[in-house]
């Protein structure tokens, strides 16, 4: 049984790997966030605003222990479900975790034109969105950093880099 479990920042591509990764297993990927829409018909930046930050992670932290139920899988966990409940003690017993690790100014660089559809980095100026990722980038590591690996990702700004990293990432974990 194959059972993945992608964690990282917003931004370092887990979405991107998760997808390709499957697809080249031929095993269905689960986004964590789009899961938590789909069962709530409501966004993620909706459920934010209608249950604060607490009541999201509740939510989130059941789903979690949901996806995270299914074989031959690959998942894209939220960026902040790590940092909460026992919730990577959890991943890490279910599955192979893979922390996508990036510099803040390359997560910047993805973020930004996207950072609208963010709750966290909605209304900041880049000053701010800059300061916010470094900070909470330092707060989450020693969560990120208990995954069973660590894979860099500051290089996935092209079709080609993303398939030499999604090469990497299957030697890293065997799947070759």
């Amino acid at each position: 049984m194959t059972r993945i479990i992608l964690i990282g920042y917003m931004g370092s591509g887990k979405t991107t790997l998760g997808k390709a990764l499957a697809k080249e297993l031929g095993l269905p990927f689960f986004d964590l966030d789009w899961y938590i829409e789909n069962r709530f018909c409501r966004t993620v930046t909706r459920l934010f605003k209608e249950r604060g930050e607490e009541g999201f992670r509740r939510i989130e932290h059941e789903m979690l222990h949901e996806v995270a139920e299914f074989e031959n899988v690959i998942i894209a966990a939220g960026g902040g479900t790590p940092c909460f409940f026992d919730n990577m003690d959890y991943m890490n017993r279910q599955a192979q975790t893979v922390y996508l690790k990036a510099t803040p100014d390359v997560l910047f660089r993805h973020l930004q034109p996207g950072r609208a559809k963010r709750p966290l980095l909605a209304e900041k100026t880049d000053d701010e969105m800059k300061a916010y990722i470094a900070e909470s980038l330092a707060e989450r590591a020693p969560f990120y950093e208990q995954a069973r690996y660590t894979f860099n990702v500051d290089l996935l700004e092209n079709r080609t880099q993303i398939q030499n990293a999604l090469t990497q990432l299957r030697t890293l974990l065997n799947l070759i």
